[in-house]
């Protein structure tokens, strides 16, 4: 199971490298079409820009997985495990709140979302701001197996060092 699950963060990193591939040649494009030769492709414009929404949605689940986004890890690191554990039960707690408004947010608008349309190439934005559902689903999963490792006890200390910043090293604390 453990080798499916990062296969699928694998998958999610190969994703962001072909968005950010094509924003960068659709940008570079465009900009020497203009410069060049006084001309530029709209539809270059639109979807690099659908492509910057998609990375950086995609890359909050992978930043989060990877323990990446800002904390206060000053804070945390002068706590014990248990006072670690509890900090780490409370802020899954709070994460699992916010994505869940998140992923009922973007449920709420899909249908809104739906009948409307790009206004160069006539993508449906449901395709656009549908990935809103795919980063509150998983941010709330992430944090939901989180939050269960934490009472049953079968988080490991790697995990809670990651958690309080020191890169993946285990302290002694007591």
């Amino acid at each position: 199971m453990q080798k499916v699950i990062d296969l699928f963060y694998k998958f999610l990193g190969v994703i962001m490298v072909l968005l950010l591939a094509a924003m960068v040649a659709m940008v570079f494009g465009n900009v020497t079409l203009r410069y060049g030769f006084n001309s530029g492709l709209l539809v270059s414009e639109e979807l690099s820009r659908y492509c910057f929404v998609w990375l950086t949605f995609v890359g909050a689940v992978l930043t989060f997985h990877e323990h990446s986004h800002m904390g206060i890890e000053s804070l945390v690191q002068r706590f014990g495990r248990r006072g670690r554990m509890l900090c780490m039960a409370v802020s899954n707690i709070i994460i699992m709140g916010c994505s869940g408004v998140f992923f009922w947010g973007a449920l709420t608008q899909f249908d809104i979302n739906a009948t409307m349309f790009a206004p160069v190439t006539g993508l449906s934005l449901a395709w656009v701001y549908g990935i809103g559902l795919f980063t509150g689903a998983a941010c709330f999963l992430i944090a939901a197996v989180r939050l269960i490792q934490v009472l049953t006890g079968t988080v490991s200390d790697e995990e809670i060092a990651r958690f309080a910043g020191e890169d993946g090293t285990v302290a002694e604390v007591v």
